[in-house]
């Protein structure tokens, strides 16, 4: 691709489990990539090997704070996504969802730029109807411990339409379901990365609840697929659109289907379910197959064989 053609590309939160893999993926395809991270929850171990290609530049930054680039498209990932990290610093977590949101929509709008908002399964909270749909506005505790991450990606989904229909900026609006494979961190408590580290270790597997509440698990490369997508697609498509694999297993399910794939001899323990954890999580994808022909096709087996690896130099 000619200077002239390269797209700039901002990231934020570009040295996240998936702004690392997204990145790479845009960075494979010609374009040139600004990675912006302030390094709460991302590793500069996800980039490292980006960091040689004169197209790839990493600029440590809190979103947060405004800044000044000039950019073709904005993809709007900063914020830590695991109930551990976000939990940890409340407000800090609010504040890079809505300051964030402000800020990047400040900065598509000086540039005329396409910007994209990383949005969140968790806007449903703990859901009346099953699978989701996008028209489900959700059953969400705006005071609870989960509320600093739920209710700042739905207050950012809100300042995206309403820059959209006040300054008629291209938005999109990805809503994702939980995601996994290379580049997790190892500490974030999600139950992917948890369940693989303890079956690897020979540790007894922590279930919190019975197991019964149901997740739909996505592999990272299908979901950077549905972003890209999403990024190319007409400007009358805004979104929100649900991006994730309808594929349903419960807690349990996965938990055995872990210890399996490790040849582990752990055994399973039950905790008592954390405040507002939600019973269900499945998306409804009738809407990205019609508007991006995009639909997962990993099927679990395929993407945990390459997460264990992963997860393997950590011990």
């Amino acid at each position: 691709m000619d200077n002239y053609h390269r797209k700039r590309i901002l990231i934020t939160g570009g040295a996240g489990f998936l702004g690392s893999h997204l990145s790479e993926r845009l960075l494979k395809e010609g374009n040139e990539i600004l990675c912006l991270d302030n390094f709460f929850t991302g590793t500069k171990e996800n980039i490292a090997h980006l960091m040689d290609d004169h197209n790839f530049e990493l600029i440590r930054h809190d979103v947060e704070f405004p800044i000044h680039l000039e950019v073709d498209e904005i993809y709007n990932l900063a914020c830590p996504a695991s109930p551990p990290h976000y939990q940890h610093n409340p407000i800090h977590t609010n504040k890079t969802s809505v300051l964030g949101a402000i800020n990047m929509l400040g900065l598509a709008k000086r540039n005329n730029a396409k910007i994209m908002q990383a949005s969140t399964s968790e806007v449903y909270g703990d859901p009346h109807v099953h699978p989701q749909t996008e028209d489900y506005w959700g059953n969400v505790n705006p005071i609870g411990i989960r509320s600093c991450y739920d209710e700042g990606k739905r207050c950012a989904e809100t300042l995206f339409f309403d820059y959209h229909r006040q300054h008629n900026l291209k938005i999109k609006v990805a809503r994702i379901f939980n995601t996994y494979g290379p580049n997790m961190h190892p500490n974030d408590g999600r139950v992917v990365s948890n369940f693989i580290l303890q079956a690897l270790r020979g540790e007894d597997i922590t279930i919190y609840g019975d197991g019964s509440q149901s997740r739909s698990f996505c592999y990272v490369d299908e979901l950077i697929d549905g972003f890209i997508r999403l990024m190319a697609s007409g400007d009358d498509f805004t979104g929100p659109v649900n991006l994730g694999n309808p594929v349903e297993f419960t807690i349990k399910e996965l938990a055995e289907k872990v210890i399996e794939m490790t040849n582990s001899k752990s055994k399973l323990t039950l905790k008592p379910l954390p405040q507002d954890d939600p019973k269900q999580r499945q998306p409804d994808i009738t809407l990205a197959k019609k508007e991006l022909s995009w639909e997962p096709k990993i099927k679990l087996e395929e993407g945990l064989k390459s997460t264990i690896k992963y997860f393997e130099k950590f011990l």
